[in-house]
């Protein structure tokens, strides 16, 4: 069984960083892509980065791009999301996810595996 488990939410002020970390185990982990996620209070979830299963591949949202950086350690089956220049609109539950797939995908339905969650709130 798949098993993913954030951590490195917090609080922090507009303009800080943050780095969120995901622990995955239940599988070959340097076979898949994975992903971050984000649910906004009041909105739906949505994509936030994924990379490819060799962390060749990357791809962002566009609200993201720039100021995230996603990248993995395979040796480690570990999946981390820096977040720089975080603005208050960045204040949501972020998710660590993974696919079916070795390639990056984008879509929320794409996704089979889900961890809980860590909060990250940026305050103005």
């Amino acid at each position: 069984q798949v098993q993913l488990v954030e951590s490195g939410g917090g609080l922090v002020q507009a303009g800080g960083s943050l780095r969120l970390s995901c622990a995955a185990s239940g599988r070959t982990f340097s076979s898949y892509a994975m992903g971050w996620f984000r649910r906004a209070p009041g909105k739906e979830r949505e994509f936030v980065a994924a990379i490819s299963w060799a962390g060749g591949r990357t791809n962002y949202a566009g609200s993201v791009k720039g100021r995230f950086t996603i990248s993995r350690d395979n040796a480690k089956n570990m999946l981390y999301l820096q977040m720089n220049s975080l603005k208050p609109e960045d204040t949501a539950v972020y998710y660590c996810a993974a696919p079916e797939s070795r390639y990056v995908v984008t879509m929320t339905s794409d996704y089979k595996y889900w961890g809980q969650g860590t909060q990250v709130t940026v305050s103005s």
